[in-house]
């Protein structure tokens, strides 16, 4: 498999690198924590003139028709200028998961405004997990005349007080959490209310949304018969990949950062970063981005391969094994890019002047989201125990 960029792919990355190094610099990042919310201009530029996320949305639906490496690309720009904005929730998973959907209304209805930026989304979902099982948790739903109740609330949702549709998982009546419907739900609904939570990290916004006796349609589930499991199991692993594309990029912004502080800081009469054991902390820091990035790059490629129609459905067991790992690397080495790099800062590390400590908040919330490294080595080990039993 060659992991070579493309031109056009090239291209891309050139692209998002220019416009995020201006538009998400430092300065825009804190005057967006300190709104308590992404830019709607940025956004509008994201969405209207730059269309990243019609990204891999098909061109029948009003998108451009490009793969999951595409959005990888873009996604490692954004974590290295810890953008904030609905892309992540909106094309990271709500897009794919009416993607993997069989509910050609639905995607035919929702993508093309998803696509064009007019209409935000996400995931309301809290999933726990013991190997080899999905459970929801906090959301039911209970068939009421041609359609479904939802009742119940879902805590730590990204974008959850701020997207304009939610894509709900709820387990289903006498199904101690293991059999799931999604469904797409109008965020201004009746019924529902939504408070935005404080972070750790600014630079994402988490939501908690609840839900009183809600009326869905019927025509607004995601999936036929008893296929939510594998659909939602599909979607976040879709969703920790993109994730750790992001982390990837950011801990690369951290050794970055790192090195231009080292080459400025004079001690004995030269850089610092001319000191041996320096160069050796710094250059485990590579080793560990180089390992994450390729696996990234890898599970993007297995994840073009899942959101095809046609694909081979083998592709399914790949998929699984392929985000996990994706997930261990990036947020094992993007916690210790963030770590050494406060610390190799020195005394101004941790103030709030700096920016180590902006990427350390984020490190540690992205670990815990969509899963953590311990939780996905127990599912690999399942994945793999299983395969070859």
């Amino acid at each position: 498999m060659d992991f070579a960029l493309s031109d056009e792919q090239l291209m891309i990355q050139e692209s998002a690198a220019g416009f995020l190094a201006k538009a998400s610099d430092s300065a825009a990042v804190r005057a967006a924590m300190e709104r308590g919310g992404y830019s709607g201009e940025l956004w509008r530029q994201i969405a209207g003139e730059l269309c990243w996320p019609a990204l891999i949305v098909p061109e029948q639906h009003g998108g451009l028709g490009l793969g999951f490496v595409e959005q990888a690309i873009l996604l490692e720009q954004m974590g290295r200028r810890l953008l904030g904005s609905p892309f992540f929730a909106s094309a990271c998973l709500a897009i794919p998961a009416l993607l993997l959907s069989r509910n050609a209304e639905l995607q035919a209805r929702l993508l093309p405004e998803l696509a064009s930026g007019s209409l935000t989304a996400t995931l309301a979902c809290s999933a726990g997990s013991r190997p080899g099982h999905l459970l929801v948790q906090g959301v039911q739903a209970v068939a009421e005349g041609d359609g479904w109740r939802l009742d119940g609330c879902c805590e730590a949702v990204v974008d959850g007080a701020e997207a304009d549709l939610l894509i709900v998982a709820a387990r289903l009546p006498a199904s101690d959490g293991a059999t799931i419907g999604l469904f797409a739900v109008p965020a201004n609904g009746l019924g529902i209310s939504r408070k935005a939570l404080p972070t750790l990290d600014q630079t994402r916004r988490l939501g908690r949304v609840a839900f009183e006796a809600v009326q869905i349609a019927s025509g607004d589930c995601l999936h036929m018969d008893d296929d939510g499991v594998h659909l939602l199991d599909r979607t976040l692993q879709l969703g920790a990949i993109a994730l750790a594309c992001e982390q990837t990029g950011s801990a690369q912004q951290c050794l970055d950062l790192t090195l231009a502080y080292l080459n400025e800081r004079q001690q004995f009469g030269r850089s610092i970063a001319s000191f041996q054991a320096i160069k050796h902390r710094c250059a485990d820091l590579m080793l560990e981005i180089e390992s994450a990035r390729s696996a990234c790059y890898y599970a993007a490629c297995v994840a073009r391969e899942a959101l095809d129609p046609a694909g081979d459905p083998v592709i399914a067991i790949e998929l699984g094994e392929a985000s996990a790992i994706a997930k261990i690397h990036a947020s094992e080495a993007f916690m210790h890019c963030a770590e050494e790099s406060i610390q190799l800062h020195g005394g101004v590390g941790f103030t709030w002047e700096y920016d180590p400590h902006l990427y350390f908040k984020r490190a540690r919330a992205g670990e815990q989201l969509l899963g953590t490294p311990a939780q996905h080595r127990e599912r690999l080990a399942h994945l793999l125990l299983e395969q070859y039993a």
